[in-house]
């Protein structure tokens, strides 16, 4: 996954954290998540609030 794969990303943050309310996550924190996701593989500087932003709102559409 590269930092583009916005739903992918969500989807297996949800699954990886069913506990974890996405809104209540700071992007620090958000970040270190993703990165740690096995199929991960993009270079961490490429990520931006931006980046993050799309994630976290992908994240809360796949809670709901």
């Amino acid at each position: 996954m590269k930092w583009t794969d916005v739903q992918e990303i969500a989807i297996e943050l949800s699954e990886r954290h069913p506990e974890q309310d996405p809104r209540q996550l700071r992007f620090t924190e958000l970040r270190e998540w993703v990165l740690a996701l096995d199929n991960f593989d993009d270079d961490p500087a490429h990520c931006g609030e931006r980046v993050l932003e799309a994630i976290q709102q992908a994240w809360m559409d796949e809670v709901d």
